[in-house]
């Protein structure tokens, strides 16, 4: 009797043994990942915050396009004035 005992308790021993050390497997290759989550999304952040301001800084540009429209019309002009003046 004494000897089943001795082995459900092995046995026992054994499954919490095995148990522990997967947890603590299974611990140590999600850290790292978690970490470089972590690690990712501050770096996300920051690209998001020089995206806004690259957005901010070339707004200006969205009126080059009328620059270019009245710069084309004032050469066309300047042209027809001087082909007119024999130019």
């Amino acid at each position: 009797m004494t000897a089943i005992l001795l082995g459900s308790n092995a046995g026992w021993t054994i499954g919490w043994a095995i148990g522990l050390t997967v947890v603590l497997v299974v611990v140590a290759l999600v850290v790292p990942i978690l970490r470089l989550a972590q690690q990712i999304g501050d770096e996300a952040t920051d690209i998001n915050d020089s995206l806004t301001q690259s957005v901010h800084h070339t707004a200006g540009l969205r009126e080059l396009i009328i620059t270019n429209e009245s710069a084309n019309a004032i050469t066309a002009g300047l042209a027809r004035g001087r082909k007119r003046l024999g130019g």
